[in-house]
């Protein structure tokens, strides 16, 4: 007859289920924070418990497991091969968990309440977010916030971003992307600059000018977006500046060094002061958009909507399209215009 013993009774009696999962938290907690924070000093600081604690557990899990977790020298801890496996297999788990904490305590506490974590360009984080962070912390003093420029698009997961700004789609079906305005570029120039050199008609007479470029983060150009008879163009005109900071490029066509292109959100106050004017409106590539992005879930944290919801209201209240098409003003001044009578 075959045996019918439960398959988690010990053999002296105590439920191994049970004296596994007490060894297996521990270790697994201590395990994510010494992955987290590169050390067991940190992690132990980080639980609120001694290194030498944080250490005993994790030794008991790598011993539950038969395989080591992490490569310890005397200056340094980084995981192995088997760590980063487990470590990529618990975190959706811990994310859930967290995620169920902060749901939990935001029903049960009433308003938002938490840390947001919010990512965005140098450019747009500095001019249209920034403003708005403390309009939103009179509104929601519970929350505190995080605004992280870069021009590198995070890994909302990877990098704890609750909130995203970008200038475009974040290539990623697990994040949900909302556009929030159109995104213009604008061909800019200082009226001294314009008046000392004219300004281009043409794409192609931008040849003759002093362009100033930006440099990506990934190291290229980047390149000047046109429309020309309708076909999408994008050169690449010599420079005579190059930068690769947004307000930088501004502040060079602001003081008359060259001409550049630029996101409209940028250069708006520009514009309405008059400190630039722009050329090429007539080869305007087709608007963009800005972007509102957050990871797709079920349930989001109260703080999180609330500030999707306020920021989505705010951005879109701002005049950001400060200049109208080339068509559109062709058209508004062929409507103005006096009609010619037919023997003219």
């Amino acid at each position: 007859m075959k045996s019918t013993s439960q398959p988690f009774a010990a053999a002296d009696g105590r439920d191994s289920l049970n004296a596994s999962f007490s060894t297996s938290y521990a270790g697994v907690l201590a395990f994510i924070a010494v992955a987290a924070e590169g050390s067991f000093a940190r992690a132990g600081d980080r639980l609120g418990i001694g290194r030498s604690a944080v250490s005993r557990s994790v030794r008991k899990l790598e011993d539950q497991l038969g395989v080591r977790l992490f490569l310890r020298t005397t200056r340094s801890t980084s995981l192995t091969g088997e760590g980063e496996l487990f470590l990529e297999g618990c975190s959706p788990g811990v994310d859930c968990i967290l995620q169920a904490l902060d749901e939990m305590r935001d029903l049960r506490d009433g308003p938002p309440r938490g840390h947001l974590r919010i990512s965005a360009t140098h450019g747009f984080g500095r001019r249209v977010i920034a403003p708005l962070l403390a309009d939103f912390r009179d509104e929601y003093p519970e929350v505190s916030v995080e605004l992280l420029l870069d021009e590198q698009a995070p890994d909302l997961a990877a990098d704890r971003i609750d909130v995203a700004f970008r200038d475009g789609l974040l290539e990623d079906s697990q994040v949900i992307a909302k556009q929030l305005v159109p995104m213009q570029l604008v061909v800019c120039a200082a009226p001294d600059y314009a008046r000392a050199r004219g300004l281009p008609a043409s794409v192609e007479e931008l040849a003759a000018h002093a362009c100033i470029g930006r440099r990506l983060p990934g190291g290229r150009l980047q390149r000047w977006d046109f429309r020309v008879d309708g076909d999408a163009v994008s050169p690449q005109p010599a420079t005579a500046l190059v930068f690769n900071d947004g307000d930088l490029v501004l502040q060079a066509v602001v003081d008359g060094l060259g001409i550049a292109q630029l996101p409209s959100y940028q250069a708006c106050e520009a514009l309405r002061a008059g400190t630039v004017v722009t050329c090429l409106d007539r080869y305007a590539p087709h608007d963009r958009g800005h972007y509102l992005c957050y990871l797709s879930r079920r349930q989001l944290p109260r703080r999180i909507r609330a500030f999707i919801d306020f920021s989505t209201q705010r951005i879109r209240a701002l005049d950001l399209d400060v200049v109208s098409h080339w068509e559109a003003r062709q058209q508004a001044a062929a409507r103005e215009a006096p009609a010619q009578p037919a023997w003219a």
